[in-house]
């Protein structure tokens, strides 16, 4: 196994937000002293493509000179969950093209356009698609984000949406693993309980990210929500049970376990954040999302050094999470080409 330092290299186990359009310092100070392994962009930090594309090129020109290339993430679902607005091509979301009377042929083409843009201007991850099952009436937060309420159908055009996405060059992630489909309340403030038996959550749940794996996808996010049936106790972030019994072991996923963003509700109002990251860890997650904050993201990598000095971490887990990210980042940045801001203006015109 290759040698690595463990109290620098674990910055690669985070994906953190930044506070606006153009590196600031505390962001810089986090890449290149805290050696993070990504960063996840909002409406916040996008103004325009040209100015996207500036920002992406001086994010990775500050990993350059000692870390891999980091993951730049968004989440452009489609619909109202888009983070790239006009000029970037727009999109109904996942819920229009599963009615569609050609909903293949809209998600190879939301998931073609998508990728050809995103890597246009330096993005390399997309947090799409949902691949939750709408079971009746859904919870307002994921409102047209469901494909619909048959598995075969949100497996099929999850996968299809994966393959184009990773075809093109773009890292998919399949979410919110076991499937929020019947969530009652937004995980964004509160702790859902999902009260599916084991039979329905083999028959109805599992099978959309059983055909995401199989489509080689790159990540699974993870769903802040308890599920009895498999862990009483836990949310799925939370869950050795599930993110290790069952994703790694039962389902074979081979890519990145990411969990959703450590700083919501469902998480932070039972655990602090830097828990959230230890547990979250310790139960089988590779990439911890915080996307606000930074003081919780140095609180984190703290809390995580410290457990690595102590001995209560395992530096072969932490091997494990770092191979995996190498891996991948070796798939798909390995040969990324230059961004050229002169390719972006031509693709969107004057209003680049």
């Amino acid at each position: 196994m290759k040698r690595f330092d463990a109290q620098r290299d674990v910055g690669q186990l985070f994906m953190i937000g930044m506070p606006g359009p153009e590196l600031d310092e505390g962001t810089e100070h986090l890449i290149r002293e805290g050696h993070i392994g990504g960063v996840i962009l909002f409406s916040r930090n996008i103004e325009n493509p040209l100015q996207l594309a500036a920002l992406c090129r001086d994010l990775q020109a500050a990993a350059k000179r000692q870390d891999p290339p980091l993951f730049l993430a968004v989440d452009q679902e489609g619909g109202r969950v888009a983070r790239l607005k006009e000029p970037f091509r727009s999109f109904p979301g996942n819920a229009a093209i599963g009615k569609d009377e050609e909903p293949v042929k809209r998600a190879i083409e939301f998931a073609t356009v998508t990728a050809r843009e995103m890597e246009m201007v330096g993005l390399n991850m997309n947090l799409a698609p949902v691949v939750d099952v709408q079971r009746g009436e859904i919870e307002k937060h994921l409102a047209g984000r469901s494909f619909g309420e048959d598995p075969e159908l949100v497996g099929f055009l999850g996968r299809t949406v994966i393959k184009h996405l990773q075809k093109t060059g773009i890292m998919a992630v399949a979410k919110h693993f076991p499937g929020l489909g019947r969530a009652d309340v937004d995980p964004h403030f509160h702790l859902p309980k999902i009260n599916a038996d084991l039979e329905e959550l083999e028959r109805i749940n599992f099978p959309p990210f059983a055909a995401a794996i199989e489509e080689r996808v790159c990540g699974i996010m993870t769903s802040h929500a308890i599920y009895p049936a498999l862990d009483p106790e836990r949310p799925a972030t939370l869950s050795p049970i599930l993110l290790t019994e069952v994703l790694r072991e039962k389902m074979d996923f081979r890519g990145l376990t990411i969990t959703d963003d450590l700083e919501m509700g469902a998480i932070a109002a039972e655990w602090s954040v830097a828990e959230g990251a230890l547990k979250s860890f310790q139960a089988g997650a590779d990439i911890l999302l915080i996307c606000k904050d930074q003081g919780h993201v140095h609180k984190s990598l703290d809390v995580l050094r410290q457990g690595l000095s102590n001995g209560t971490l395992s530096e072969q887990r932490l091997a494990q999470s770092l191979d995996r990210i190498r891996k991948m980042k070796m798939r798909f940045l390995g040969r990324q080409a230059e961004i050229s801001l002169a390719d972006v203006r031509k693709y969107f015109g004057r209003r680049a």
